[in-house]
């Protein structure tokens, strides 16, 4: 269900992200050039706002931002297809991207003393980079590995939650969603191993 909500949900943004990005082809601006500039944005929101307690205006840059991930992409279709050095790239700044978003909310709930809700957010950030390098590492022996309850655009789904929980000061809410992106993003890696364990011995057999 989570993965057909998120192919249809950018199906829907596509129509009027498709437009835009061929104008900006048309313009001379690359991919690659949206994808970093998209990504500073998202390091300058996380690292700037979100330590003091700003986590309204992060979760517009970051929304914002998101958009010109999708943006990126409806770009080099445009363009006819990517290349994989932009392909590369994307994956790369998207890290970047996550590691400031979780890494910056960490240090914003240690120095408020909110210790318990930390250590979900750290779990997040290592687990969400563990996912990423578990599909990696399974393509690079040539098997797919696209499952998992909490890719990144769930998680990047759950993070809003979160801020907008926080925003409207809903008691707790911004630690359950934590606990929650935690947890379904540890899920996800065992669900990973799990299913690449399979076609391996599958292959080998």
């Amino acid at each position: 269900m989570a993965k057909f909500l998120s192919v249809a949900g950018r199906a829907t943004v596509s129509k009027f992200l498709d437009p835009v990005a061929r104008r900006l082809v048309r313009l001379g601006l690359s991919a690659n050039t949206v994808t970093i500039v998209g990504t500073i944005a998202v390091v300058a929101g996380s690292v700037l706002l979100v330590p003091r307690g700003e986590l309204g205006w992060a979760l517009l840059i970051v929304t914002v931002a998101v958009c010109t991930d999708l943006l990126d992409g409806a770009m080099a279709r445009a363009k006819g297809g990517d290349t994989r050095f932009g392909a590369l790239l994307d994956s790369t700044m998207d890290r970047i991207a996550d590691g400031a978003i979780l890494g910056s909310l960490a240090y914003w709930l240690a120095i408020t003393g909110d210790r318990v809700t930390m250590v979900a957010a750290l779990i997040s950030l290592v687990a969400a980079e563990v996912v990423s390098y578990t599909k990696a590492r399974a393509e690079s022996l040539g098997v797919r590995c696209d499952v998992g309850i909490a890719e990144r655009a769930e998680r990047l789904v759950l993070l809003g939650i979160g801020g907008l929980l926080y925003v409207f000061s809903v008691p707790y809410g911004l630690s359950v969603v934590l606990w929650i992106l935690a947890a379904a993003s540890v899920v996800t890696i065992g669900q990973r191993l799990i299913y690449v364990k399979r076609q391996l011995n599958g292959a080998e057999s």
